[in-house]
């Protein structure tokens, strides 16, 4: 899966981990609407998809949990929709390249920052490995073979 992959529409939650879904959240008027760039969770939850993608595609010992990737992404669809949000909002902003630049920026700067050096595998599995081992976002998308 690419990190493409993971910011279309059909994988948006292979990053969001859905820890506390909102129940009961009726949906608010547009105009107090947080914009999606602003929505914490959502963010986050794209930048640690896009991390683990990153990992798994330059260590060979780790793989995406497919599963849970697929059970993530739908519960960060009914977190956004529950929230309010549209279907044509949500597919407008995963498909947004500057929105996709952005996430792309905080997933390099994340690796650079963790010892993550390109082209050299050793330090892309490490940080795998502590990502798996801590239970982070990026850790629950992934195992280690």
């Amino acid at each position: 899966m690419t990190l493409e992959f993971c910011l279309n529409r059909k994988v948006v939650a292979s990053t969001l981990v859905a820890s506390v879904l909102a129940t009961g959240i009726g949906a608010a008027p547009a105009s107090e609407m947080t914009p999606l760039r602003e929505e914490e969770h959502i963010n986050n939850s794209l930048i640690a998809a896009g991390i683990g993608e990153m990992i798994r595609r330059n260590c060979g010992s780790i793989s995406p949990r497919w599963f849970v990737v697929y059970r993530k992404t739908k519960a960060l669809e009914k977190y956004a929709l529950n929230l309010g949000y549209s279907e044509a909002e949500i597919e407008a902003f995963l498909e947004d390249e500057n929105e996709r630049d952005r996430v792309r920026k905080a997933v390099n700067d994340y690796l650079v920052a963790n010892g993550v050096r390109k082209g050299e595998e050793a330090t892309y599995c490490a940080l795998g490995r502590k990502e798996i081992a801590a239970r982070t976002l990026t850790g629950q998308l992934l195992w280690s073979r």
